[in-house]
């Protein structure tokens, strides 16, 4: 049985704190696992939630501050030392190729698994495999930082109405799905299209093009929103969102389930951060991230 769902490894922004610890996300997806922004301490929050190096396909990095990258070095010698027996992908900012270096060989470890590196150069497609294409859009923050979106390709949805006016049962409902046609009957005929689930992962940013392209149209919606929208100026200054920010974002964008992470130290209430995200206009699903929260991904309309 597949599996979409989001594993929350950590939601602290800049340090860690008692109960949050530094950022970590795990997708599944279907059969593989996309890891976002391993910060410091990811390897041991992906053993109390139960995510194996094995689990891993790809590794995507948003941008090269120690909370979003730090802890690729133990992820990194766990997954030579496991021995996981596929190649992995890591994505990152094509500009901190010299922090991903330093990161990979931060101590001496035997290597046992190719890792593919395939650095982000500019907005566009990096990935297309049977269930999804991940792409990338840059952001606006004080170092070079890129977001990220998987889209899953349009599919059709058989209609039983349209199959019975036509006559088509049994057998032939699987054939004229794998020739488009059967006896003078279109597959469109008697079928419609099924849109494909989008996800995208936005992390440290000003609002900017690049963050209303990503969240266009999601199904889930993993987004930093650092500050409370009082400190606005400060969101600004540093590069960073806020949760009303982040939630009209989604409302705009016609997100179904909005994920609010990233949050800075300085507050005690998480509560807050959905009451202003409701005020922001957003009546969607909303999700204030903790640590080791999953988070499945929507059914499909």
């Amino acid at each position: 049985m597949s599996v979409r769902e989001l594993v929350v490894l950590g939601t602290a922004s800049q340090v860690p704190t008692r109960h949050r610890n530094h950022n970590g996300y795990l997708l599944r997806w279907d059969g593989e696992g996309i890891l976002f922004d391993p910060g410091e301490g990811t390897q041991r929050q992906m053993l109390r939630a139960g995510v194996a190096a094995h689990d891993l396909n790809r590794i995507c990095v948003t941008h090269f501050h120690g909370d979003h990258s730090l802890g690729l070095a133990g992820v990194i010698q766990r997954i030579n030392l496991d021995k996981v027996p596929h190649e992995i992908t890591a994505h990152y900012p094509r500009s901190g190729q010299r922090f991903f270096d330093r990161l990979r060989y931060a101590t001496a470890y035997r290597e046992t698994v190719g890792i593919t590196e395939a650095p982000v150069a500019a907005d566009g497609p990096l990935a297309r495999t049977g269930g999804y294409t991940l792409e990338a859009r840059k952001l606006s923050h004080p170092v070079e930082s890129y977001g990220y979106r998987i889209v899953e390709p349009d599919g059709c949805r058989m209609l039983p109405e349209r199959l019975a006016a036509h006559g088509i049962k049994g057998p032939d409902v699987g054939r004229i799905q794998r020739e488009g046609e059967l006896g003078g009957v279109s597959l469109a005929d008697v079928s419609e299209t099924r849109r494909g689930q989008r996800f995208a992962f936005v992390m440290d940013t000003r609002l900017c093009d690049g963050v209303y392209a990503l969240a266009e149209g999601c199904d889930l919606l993993v987004i930093e929103s650092t500050f409370l929208d009082e400190d606005e100026e400060l969101a600004v200054e540093h590069g960073h969102l806020t949760a009303g920010q982040a939630a009209r974002v989604a409302r705009d964008a016609g997100v179904r389930h909005l994920v609010l992470t990233h949050f800075s130290q300085r507050y005690t209430d998480p509560e807050e951060f959905e009451r202003q995200a409701r005020a922001a206009g957003f009546d969607g699903e909303l999700t204030v991230a903790h640590d080791l929260l999953r988070v499945p991904v929507p059914k499909r309309r």
